[in-house]
């Protein structure tokens, strides 16, 4: 796959006739995949390139100022989802201001006529231009009969829209699971191995304290079973999402998230690694002692083994 970088002003490029799907598509979800695979699958009957056109930063910082949005994937992990899909071309958008004043008829002509695009695939609730004033309803209009296109349907499951909201909420409540389920992969985030209080090594469970970047969207807190991918092998383990209110007070500290990797012993202080969210075991309490606390880790490990020996 090969990915392009587009910035307003747009360059000249040249390039095949293309197959795209618009949208954000933060997470690749299965409502995300639906409307990807609908591109390839008309590029193919076409004999069009099929493409992907996604935006970064998200337009709420740009237009609301709103900073620190929390994004369920990196570019780097949508461009893995994305190319996984089996798709020839993602382009990436830099939304600015500029980018932003542009009308429906301008982003048209200049993001998809002047680049070969030939049909376009979007969901029913995709909007493009200033203020998001056109739609999928007003595209044939400004479309001008140089493009062809196709308006996905909303994909849901047992009456609930399978989306981007309700994986965060799911995620925000824990229900790994159900928003593994939604996403059609298990999500993972991305981080650096840094120094800790070593507490976890002084009470036998040593553990990865792993620093995300800011605006990663990070499950709420607890302890969670995990798998984590260290220098291209996975390893299964234990991972606490929280403050731990057995040595702090809450609103002292910061959240930090703390893998126990399970049969593991080795020093990977500056590495980046990724963790893979699959179940929550429970949520974060405060202890009485050290010795309750070090019990109550060990029935996490337990379940852990457990989960792990039931998916042999």
């Amino acid at each position: 796959m090969e990915i392009i970088r587009l910035e307003y002003p747009l360059s000249k490029i040249e390039l095949p006739p293309l197959s795209i799907a618009l949208g954000f598509f933060d997470g690749v979800h299965r409502g995300h995949q639906e409307v990807i695979l609908n591109a390839k699958e008309e590029g193919d009957k076409r004999g069009l390139k099929s493409a992907v056109m996604t935006f970064f930063p998200h337009p709420k910082e740009v237009l609301r100022k709103k900073k620190g949005v929390k994004y369920l994937t990196t570019i780097r992990k949508k461009e893995q989802l994305i190319q996984q899909l089996g798709i020839d071309y993602m382009f990436i958008v830099e939304f600015d201001q500029a980018f932003s004043e542009l009308t429906p008829q301008q982003f048209v002509d200049q993001y998809l006529i002047d680049i070969n695009v030939k049909h376009v695939v979007a969901g029913f609730d995709y909007t493009y231009g200033r203020l998001g004033k056109g739609t999928m309803e007003t595209f044939p209009f400004h479309a001008r009969d140089k493009l062809s296109f196709t308006t996905i349907d909303k994909i849901e499951e047992d009456g609930q829209k399978i989306s981007s909201t309700a994986i965060r909420s799911y995620l925000e409540q824990g229900k790994i699971q159900q928003a593994n389920h939604f996403l059609g992969w298990s999500y993972e985030i991305e981080g650096l191995v840094v120094h800790g209080e070593q507490r976890g090594r002084e009470i036998g469970f040593p553990t990865a304290n792993v620093q995300t970047e800011k605006q990663t969207f990070i499950p709420n807190s607890g302890v969670y079973i995990v798998r984590i991918l260290v220098d291209n092998v996975w390893y299964d383990g234990v991972c606490n999402i929280g403050y731990k209110p057995t040595f702090h007070e809450i609103e002292n500290r910061e959240q930090v998230i703390e893998v126990h990797i399970l049969n593991f012993n080795n020093n990977i202080y500056g590495k980046t690694v990724v963790i893979q969210w699959l179940k929550k075991i429970r949520n974060e309490i405060k202890f009485i002692s050290l010795e309750e606390l070090k019990g109550q880790i060990a029935n996490d490990v337990m379940h852990a083994l457990e989960y792990f020996q039931s998916k042999v």
